[in-house]
């Protein structure tokens, strides 16, 4: 079962980035909330300035594929705000970069069933 929707709304993204606790990685920031809700809630932001459409959707989709494999792993009731560091070019984006600096925050930010 799919526990995770996607944040779409402007106000949904200022409200995790402003409310949110940041948690830092090498190549991604991640902002968290609790929403006490029974889903979780993923957007991903990546800044046009970066790249263009077809490498910044890249980015995306290996971010979406590492949430998705952690997914269950994940406690429910917390809206995620992922966006890529701006210092990071593109071509370091791979899964295993990505892989590596998502496990890492969700280790630190404790929000993984035990």
């Amino acid at each position: 079962m799919k526990k995770t929707t996607m944040l779409k709304k402007n106000y949904e993204f200022k409200n995790v980035l402003t409310r949110g606790k940041r948690y830092f990685g090498k190549y991604i920031d991640i902002y968290i909330m609790k929403n006490n809700l029974l889903e979780n809630k993923l957007g991903i932001a990546i800044s046009s300035k970066l790249a263009n459409s077809v490498n910044r959707n890249k980015i995306k989709r290996l971010i979406r594929e590492n949430y998705r494999i952690i997914e269950n792993q994940i406690n429910v009731g917390n809206s995620f705000v992922i966006l890529w560091k701006r210092n990071r070019s593109i071509e370091e984006a791979n899964f295993f970069n990505i892989k590596q600096d998502l496990n890492e925050i969700i280790k630190q930010a404790n929000i993984e069933i035990s």
